[in-house]
């Protein structure tokens, strides 16, 4: 999970995971939303893909990104644990 903490924590990481909420995208179009180099947003493409935020699928010449919307109900699923009742049992807490 810290790689998809590390992943979620820079902006332009965030911001192309919020293009692909929208559609599936080759990389150049996502680069078409940004100002840096295709390398630079190929290197985030990697980041987010090694922390399991995305997957990717060859079509024809093209790699084409979507996301992983398992990594993110996990996410979710831990965040919410914290606002759950611990349960006890004997005294104890689990």
């Amino acid at each position: 999970m810290n790689d998809t903490f590390k992943a979620l924590s820079d902006p332009t990481r965030r911001k192309i995971l919020d293009l692909l909420k929208d559609k599936d995208m080759s990389a150049g179009e996502i680069a078409d939303h940004f100002t840096m180099s295709k390398p630079s947003i190929s290197q985030h493409l990697k980041l987010l893909k090694h922390a399991g935020l995305i997957m990717d699928e060859k079509h024809g010449q093209y790699i084409i990104y979507s996301l992983n919307t398992t990594v993110f109900q996990d996410l979710v699923s831990w965040a919410f644990s914290f606002t759950e009742p611990k349960n006890e049992v004997k005294g104890e807490e689990k």
